[in-house]
């Protein structure tokens, strides 16, 4: 923004302040530095919406007509499905209204209301990645007492209270955020709205927003993600004790929750570590991070559960009929004989308990 517009935004914003019938106007930031390229870059995120879109969808429809996808693990993949859908309509709105329309301005409700969404989707999502850890523990650990344990019952009973939680922590925020006062140009640093983001800009005295913040942050994604590691170290230490041919097939089962767990987390962490100690960095560095963040799960969370489970990358090809695509699982399935050979020919340096015994 140039310095007339940033003169023009402060007193707008100082009337609405002094205003208590009119809410606050926030300013998306787009992409500093590469504006020169804004119609590659909305092509870009395009392509990335309508691949989030239907790979989530495909997702949806093979498991929910199939039949034999009516399992406890499927049902997890659902409501992940589902969440990666609500958090792409959550920030591509703004994000096409910032790329295509060059439209940066965005009332305060609007902000309140899609940071709310944001947050408590990739809450949700954190929870349900716990949840399914917990499935793969008990399917591993405890598999005779697997189909009483993890009921359809027990499934809708984790999946309410995965909603319940995410949008509980959220619920306060938005109702915090009205009560300050914004007395200078709100020009946000990314092209959605954030909880951090919004409260920076905040003139009032925002500590208790701030430490309600951290604490849901550790309450939620820090100790999900602990207890995530303690599922798969007892799963580690189970499957170290039998055949080699069962301890592949157990570290498969394993292998896309895994990756769906690096996915998520990584980003998070990696925009954790950026803002605490990259203060030098480019803001362009900040927002791909954020963007990352947001928009990489829902576009690579179908394509690791098509291409490491075989029984969805079955059901969607004979879904759609696509035959030509067998020739694709054939290929992925030789792939995953070779791992296992691998793994058959590494028992030998390692051999299970019971040849020992």
């Amino acid at each position: 923004l140039s310095d007339r517009d940033c003169t023009f935004f402060r007193v707008i914003i100082l009337v609405w302040n002094n205003n208590d019938t009119t809410e606050p106007m926030f300013v998306l930031k787009g992409f500093p530095r590469l504006d020169y390229i804004r119609s590659w870059l909305s092509i870009l995120f395009c392509l990335v919406f309508l691949g989030a879109s239907i790979g989530n969808v495909t997702i949806l429809s093979v498991i929910w007509f199939e039949s034999s996808f009516h399992q406890p693990m499927y049902f997890f993949r659902i409501i992940l499905a589902l969440n990666d859908i609500g958090m792409s309509l959550s920030t591509f709105p703004t994000i096409f209204s910032v790329l295509w329309l060059n439209s940066r301005e965005i009332q305060a409700s609007d902000c309140y209301a899609q940071l709310f969404f944001i947050h408590t989707f990739t809450f949700l999502e954190s929870s349900v990645l716990l949840a399914m850890a917990f499935n793969r523990f008990v399917a591993i650990c405890c598999p005779l007492h697997y189909t009483t344990i993890l009921t359809n019952s027990v499934i809708s009973k984790i999946g309410l209270a995965c909603l319940i939680r995410s949008m509980g922590v959220v619920l306060p925020i938005p109702s915090l955020l009205r009560q300050y006062h914004y007395c200078h140009v709100n020009v946000l640093s990314y092209p959605f709205c954030l909880h951090q983001d919004v409260l920076k800009l905040s003139c009032s005295d925002t500590r208790i927003n701030s430490i309600y913040g951290l604490c849901v942050v550790i309450e939620t994604l820090g100790m999900d993600l602990v207890f995530i590691l303690l599922f798969y170290i007892l799963i580690l230490n189970a499957v170290l004790r039998i055949a080699a041919e069962e301890w592949l097939k157990a570290l498969n089962a394993c292998v896309s929750h895994i990756c769906v767990v690096l996915i998520f987390f990584v980003p998070v962490i990696g925009v954790s570590v950026a803002h605490r100690f990259g203060k030098h960095l480019s803001p362009i560095v900040y927002i791909l991070m954020a963007n990352i963040y947001l928009l990489l799960p829902p576009v690579l969370n179908p394509i690791v559960y098509s291409v490491r489970t075989k029984q969805i990358r079955l059901g969607t090809l004979r879904k759609f009929g696509l035959k030509t695509f067998l020739y694709v699982n054939l290929f992925i399935t030789n792939l995953q004989d070779f791992q296992s050979q691998i793994v058959i020919s590494m028992h030998f340096f390692y051999p299970s308990s019971n040849s020992e015994s």
